[in-house]
C-alpha cells in the first residue's frame, strides 16, 4: 500500500423530500428544531453517512459488495448534526463552509492525525477489523516497507536519519492498542508524498469509493472518496469527500464549494480539469487508487 521517511503534513439536486426516521441512539430535537433543521440532502438525525447524507432525487447509492470498504466508509459513524470537528489538543475547528458532517473515531492526543494519515488509518482500520493483516503495509518515506505482520510478531522499528531497519523488541499481540502503535509511526514517517508514489492513476470518469485525489509534497493534501451515488437513466456519478487536516484533526464530511445545491455531492461532469475543495484546488489527474 504505501511509506517514507521524513515527516510530511498537509497544508493549508435535486430536490429530495426528507424523510424523518426514528433514531433511537440520535439527540432528540422538537417539531420546531426539525423544522429549521430541515435539508434537501442531509438528513439531521442520520447517524452514519449514508442514513445523514441522502441521495439527491432520481440517483440511487452505489451497489457494494458486503463487508467490503466501500460499504465500511459509507457505514462510519457521525457525530450529532453540527457537531465541530476537535483537534488532537482538545481545541475545536469552527465550520466556515468546510464541511458537514464529523466522522466519530478517535485521532489520539499526538499531532500526526493529518490528511494522508487518515486516508491509511481508515484503510487500515477496515483491513484490521476484517483481519487481514498481511495487507496492512505502508512505506515510509525513504521508501522502507513497514509490514504491520512484522509489527504483529513483535518487531519494531528503528529510524536513525534516513537509515531503518527492525528490531525484535515487543512481546507479539494484535490488540487494537498495539495496532494504534503501528498506525502512529506510519503517521510520523509517511504521508502524502509516500502515499501518492504507493496509489495508481484512475481516470475521473471511473472513480470509486476508496479512491483519493491527492497531491504529494510537503505541503501536500489528500481527500478521500467516501461515498458515490449514480443516477441509473443517465449514468451520472456523484461522490462524497473526507479529510483531515493540520493540526491533526478528527475526519470531516467536506461541502462543495461549487454547487451549494447538490453540496455535499459533487458530480463527475460539472468538473474540468480541477476540482475545487473548501481547502485545497486538484487536478483530476491527481486521482489514484491502491494497487491489488
Amino acid at each position: 500500500m504505501l511509506l517514507f521517511v521524513l515527516t510530511e503534513s498537509c497544508s493549508q439536486e435535486a430536490k429530495q423530500k426528507y424523510v424523518l426516521e426514528e433514531v433511537s441512539t440520535a439527540p432528540q430535537l422538537n417539531v420546531a428544531d426539525l423544522v429549521a433543521e430541515v435539508h434537501e440532502i442531509i438528513h439531521p438525525l442520520g447517524t452514519t453517512i449514508e442514513t445523514r447524507i441522502l441521495a439527491p432525487a432520481n440517483f440511487q447509492r452505489t451497489v457494494e459488495k458486503e463487508n467490503s470498504y466501500p460499504e465500511y466508509l459509507r457505514s462510519l459513524p457521525l457525530k450529532p448534526h453540527g457537531s465541530e470537528v476537535m483537534l488532537f489538543n482538545g481545541d475545536f475547528k469552527p465550520n466556515y463552509d468546510t464541511y458537514d458532517a464529523v466522522i466519530d473515531m478517535e485521532v489520539g492526543n499526538k499531532d500526526l492525525h493529518q490528511c494522508a494519515d487518515a486516508v491509511m488509518r481508515l484503510r487500515a482500520e477496515y483491513l484490521w477489523n476484517e483481519e487481514r493483516y498481511d495487507e496492512i503495509h505502508f512505506n515510509f518515506t525513504n521508501g522502507f516497507s513497514v509490514d504491520y505482520t512484522k509489527w504483529i510478531e513483535g518487531s519494531r522499528m528503528v529510524v536513525k536519519g534516513n537509515k531503518t531497519h527492525w528490531v525484535n523488541k515487543s512481546i507479539p499481540s494484535k490488540t487494537y492498542q498495539d495496532f494504534w502503535g503501528y498506525m502512529e509511526l506510519i503517521f510520523n514517517y509517511a504521508g502524502t508524498l509516500s502515499l501518492s508514489k504507493e496509489l495508481i492513476p484512475v481516470e475521473i470518469k471511473d472513480i470509486k469509493i476508496g479512491d483519493v485525489f491527492i497531491w504529494g509534497g510537503s505541503p501536500g493534501h489528500a481527500v478521500l472518496v467516501i461515498d458515490m451515488a449514480k443516477n441509473p437513466a443517465t449514468n451520472e456519478k456523484l461522490f462524497l469527500l473526507a479529510q483531515s487536516y493540520m493540526p491533526a484533526q478528527e475526519i470531516q464530511l467536506l461541502q462543495n464549494p461549487n454547487n451549494e445545491k447538490l453540496s455535499p455531492w459533487n458530480s463527475v461532469s460539472e468538473i474540468g480539469d480541477e476540482i475545487i475543495t473548501p481547502e485545497w484546488v486538484f487536478q483530476t489527474s491527481d486521482l489514484k487508487r491502491v494497487k491489488k
